[in-house]
């Protein structure tokens, strides 16, 4: 009888490549894995079914349920109440406070039988323990950020990141491993929790790159970026005044959600810079496609802004992307990605978003020397090919599961350390 996983995640299957890419990974393994997912965006609904039709495990899709931001409400305000009054918030009502889908997820989970529960994000991580508890099964979790530290200033956001570690200090130590998406985050953690996560990269499928290098550069130097909503901190805003000021001529496209008029304030800043003909924003594209379509340019921006502290933590995809689709990164220097930087030797454009001007510099530095961008590239090929893939990377992660049931088996009582 097969080893069976049940992956608990609060996010759509196409808003999420990390499940996806753990799901499939562990099913090759030969493990009988279920994912437990959100199906509350109705834009990715149709890519969803795509997804989970071709899915080669089981797919359990839970709608949002009615009364569910309600509860969440009511709960926060009876945890507000605890707080005044001196009194420890448990966790149970830290859960609902937080407001996340847990009850959602919770409850499909319970139908889900395994021997390991890998909760992602803190709803998932908040509705799995339990679970695995009551089954005696295991508890894994995947940090993809900083999630205590993703509070972005205010009493609000204060209270609810208090939740959110009030929730992680209880369940995180009954996981019997961990994984994080950064070394930063993976050390954060420890820090914090006194777990040891083990790092796995956001890196992506060789299959998913394109079969030869994009063409040599011509002007205009063209520029990327991407993400599943245009916002303004972001970082682009730098990178489009560094685009005027910049001798040589740099095109910029924009691909994401403009839902909430990003794109549109962006467009709006370009025009007053003078280089609106030189801005595109592009709709959103399916994840399977990122690849292909960042190898049509030169640069592709990952210009992390100090938002948040979990923004300084974290490695995202698009680094990633950029490398195996064989261009390089113009990162922005946050201690995260200042790490990753030697690394990435001539793929990695290091800039402060402070610093307009010196981005400009380094523009025009890439824009003059054909043969210095044509290494660039050489370099973010090579390194996507034998380095920065889910080829390799997934390895770390099977093992990591395969040490889990190795050493513990059934047995939640014993956590990583």
């Amino acid at each position: 009888m097969s080893k069976t996983v049940c992956i608990v995640s609060p996010g759509n299957l196409a808003s999420n490549p990390r499940v996806l890419k753990e799901a499939g990974a562990l099913h090759e393994a030969g493990y009988g894995v279920t994912t437990v997912v959100c199906d509350y965006t109705e834009e990715l609904r149709s890519v969803d079914d795509e997804i989970a039709a071709g899915a080669a495990w089981k797919v359990v899709r839970v709608p949002r349920p009615f009364g569910e931001r309600v509860a969440a409400m009511a709960a926060d305000r009876l945890a507000r109440l605890v707080a005044i009054a001196g009194a420890h918030i448990p966790s149970g009502l830290a859960a609902y406070a937080s407001g996340g889908p847990v009850a959602t997820l919770r409850r499909a989970a319970r139908e889900v039988p395994a021997d390991l529960y890998i909760a992602h994000y803190v709803a998932g991580l908040a509705a799995a323990a339990p679970v695995a508890r009551r089954r005696g099964a295991m508890l894994g979790f995947d940090a993809e950020d900083f999630h205590s530290g993703e509070g972005t200033g205010g009493a609000a956001e204060a209270f609810r990141m208090k939740m959110v570690e009030t929730i992680e200090r209880t369940a995180l130590s009954s996981c019997v491993y961990a994984t994080a998406a950064a070394p930063l985050i993976a050390k954060a953690y420890a820090a914090r929790y006194g777990i040891a996560p083990t790092t796995v990269l956001n890196v992506f499928p060789l299959a998913m790159a394109p079969a030869v290098p994009s063409a040599a550069a011509a002007a205009p130097l063209r520029a990327y970026w991407f993400s599943q909503t245009i916002g303004l901190d972001r970082g682009l805003q730098p990178f489009l005044q560094a685009m005027a000021r910049a001798k040589s001529r740099v095109t910029l496209d924009i691909r994401g959600g403009n839902q909430w008029g990003g794109g549109d304030q962006l467009t709006a800043l370009a025009r007053e810079l003078g280089i609106a003909d030189r801005v595109s924003v592009l709709p959103k594209a399916p994840p399977e496609r990122m690849v292909t379509l960042a190898a049509a340019y030169d640069l592709g921006l990952s210009l992390e802004t100090d938002v948040s502290e979990n923004r300084g933590l974290c490695l995202t995809n698009k680094i990633f992307t950029y490398l195996l689709a064989g261009i390089p990164a113009v990162m922005s220097d946050t201690p995260a990605q200042r790490a990753l930087a030697p690394d990435l030797g001539d793929a990695a454009v290091l800039v402060s978003l402070a610093d307009p001007a010196a981005i400009a510099a380094a523009l025009d530095r890439l824009a003059g020397s054909p043969a210095q961008l044509a290494e660039a590239k050489r370099t973010a090929w090579r390194l996507g090919r034998e380095r920065y893939n889910w080829d390799i990377e997934k390895n770390v992660l099977l093992k990591a599961v395969g040490h889990a049931f190795a050493a513990h088996g059934h047995d939640t009582g014993k956590a990583v350390r």
